[in-house]
């Protein structure tokens, strides 16, 4: 080392001020074997000679140990059409955007990647080996990829993960090694792993335990629950959404009385969902109290009184005292007692009439906004598809003057508990009725692919506004979405639409050539789409 110091302090002060030491001084390390009166080069040659001796008298170090191998994956490998088509998928994910804002004719094979990995874990094959490394690259990227992904990716991927920092993500909902979690059935180490499990370990536990057994999810967390932190129960509470009954109901009662507020607004949301509980049956009281019919006019009409005050029972019972900015007091309380209030209790208060015939009552004092609007949050917690249909009216309907609310949110959450053919015939007639304009949040709740009467909408109502002049991308979000959930025999009727038409008068410059691209986009798309789902199925060469 001495001697390796003396070089370096020559190189710092530079050799015509400290000349390197001649060979076979004391300084250890040989003179440099440069032109003699060259002493820069006779220091590097000092110093290349310097350095093979060092490196030649190192001891390696220990070696890393071995990883444990991949476990075996048991499931089919994906035909090799399939298997090429994923390479290019990936690969096509990371690929830049087109430039000047136009996309051209070419499917966007980013859209398509999470409709090719939902196929394919419906057919049950895995990943091959060589796609992992891109397939969990995407996954760390887009989060609405990680559920296929990782199902596709199966257990040699998490074996995978637990090897890089970057795919930790991959881990969170397993053991956190890369290990499965444990059986409902497995008592033991369902124990183990609730008792001394991470955070995030428990919580994936608990959805895993509660998806296959909810008594025995609820028995888990029952155990620990007065040990748990208030963020901890929140997100526990959570977890019973799913298989929620009145199994269910004695545990959440008991949860009213936590010291948090945000527990106890949960708890009573998740009890306002079970129309035979107790709150459920309390929240009905005080809602009709608010709520009847007046018959003092001619004709039929309902009359509110909204709560005067938000009283210690409303308060153990999940109702929020304090209104958010630009909300009244009193219409704060009367719209969570509605929404928490069975909606079978308002048959016998408003005079035997259905759900239909309630929303078309008047409603007097202003009060129709609220109280439909309320009806509409508690159809959806209740999944109640009679009211829902009655909230949301006729299609043809204009939002702004049907029943129910003229959010086209609030619509798609009713829309939400309606059958996937109902769904798309109603959404299919708004299309036809109001165009596309308003039309792709309720668009985002149908099946996939669209039901033929929506599908023939949607492409009527491009057609429509084609001729009307207008650009493409003012439909872009409607034209994407299209592109992901048209069927693909859909095909033929979207072929005589690729050709440029003639634009009118007053038309947008340009328009027209335009949606000749986006429309031979879509069809290369569809036509894309299908070929995928014949690799798929081993139907491909």
């Amino acid at each position: 080392m001495d001697a390796w110091e003396e070089l370096v302090t020559t190189a710092l002060l530079g050799t015509d001020r400290r000349p390197p030491a001649p060979r076979g001084a004391d300084s250890g390390s040989p003179a440099g074997t440069g032109p003699a009166g060259d002493p820069p080069v006779a220091l590097l040659d000092a110093a290349a000679l310097h350095t093979v001796r060092r490196r030649a008298g190192l001891r390696p170090g220990p070696a890393a140990p071995v990883p444990d191998p991949a476990p075996e994956d048991g499931r089919r490998p994906l035909p090799e059409a399939a298997r090429h088509r994923l390479g290019l998928l990936l690969a096509g994910r990371a690929a830049p955007a087109p430039s000047g804002g136009r996309r051209g004719a070419t499917p966007d094979l980013a859209e398509l990647l999470p409709q090719w990995l939902a196929l394919a874990d419906e057919h049950g094959y895995r990943a091959p080996a060589s796609a992992l490394p891109a397939l969990l690259d995407a996954a760390r990227a887009r989060t609405d990829l990680r559920p296929q992904a990782l199902a596709l990716a199966g257990p040699r991927g998490l074996w995978l993960a637990g090897l890089n920092p970057e795919w930790r993500f991959a881990l969170r909902g397993t053991g956190g090694a890369g290990v499965a979690l444990p059986d409902a059935g497995d008592d033991e180490g369902v124990r183990t792993l609730w008792d001394e499990g991470l955070f995030a370990e428990r919580v994936a536990l608990l959805a895993s335990v509660r998806a296959k057994d909810p008594a025995r999810g609820l028995e888990l967390l029952r155990s620990t629950w007065a040990a748990e932190r208030a963020e901890d129960r929140l997100m526990f509470l959570d977890s019973l959404r799913a298989g929620l009954s009145d199994a269910d109901e004695e545990f959440l009662e008991a949860a009213l009385a936590d010291r948090s507020r945000n527990v106890r607004s949960t708890a009573a949301e998740l009890l306002s969902a079970l129309p035979a509980s107790a709150l459920a049956r309390r929240m009905a009281e005080r809602a009709v109290s608010c709520v009847s019919l007046d018959r003092t006019v001619g004709a039929a009409a309902v009359v509110v009184e909204a709560p005067h005050e938000c009283d210690a029972g409303m308060l153990r019972d999940g109702v929020v005292p304090n209104p958010p900015a630009g909300r009244g007091q009193r219409s704060w309380w009367l719209g969570q007692l509605v929404e928490a209030a069975p909606l079978s209790c308002w048959a016998a208060r408003l005079g035997g009439r259905s759900a239909e015939e309630i929303v078309a009552l008047p409603v007097a004092d202003d009060w129709r906004g609220e109280l439909h609007a309320a009806w509409c949050r508690a159809a959806v917690r209740q999944r109640d598809a009679a009211w829902s249909r009655a909230l949301l009216g006729s299609p043809a309907a204009p939002p702004a003057t049907g029943p129910g609310t003229s959010s086209l949110a609030e619509r798609a959450k009713l829309l939400s508990t309606l059958t996937e053919a109902e769904r798309a015939d109603w959404v299919a007639a708004f299309v036809a009725a109001h165009g596309l304009s308003e039309a792709f949040q309720l668009l985002g709740v149908c099946a996939v692919p669209w039901a033929e009467p929506l599908g023939a909408a949607v492409i009527d109502a491009l057609d429509i506004a084609r001729d009307a002049g207008s650009y493409p991308w003012s439909f872009s979000g409607v034209m994407g979405l299209a592109e992901r959930c048209l069927a693909p025999e859909a095909t033929p009727q979207l072929e005589s639409l690729t050709t440029q038409a003639a634009e009118p008068e007053d038309a947008s410059p340009g328009a027209g050539g335009y949606w000749s691209e986006a429309f031979q986009r879509l069809v290369s798309t569809l036509r894309l789409r299908a070929r995928m789902h014949a690799e798929l199925a081993g139907l491909a060469p």
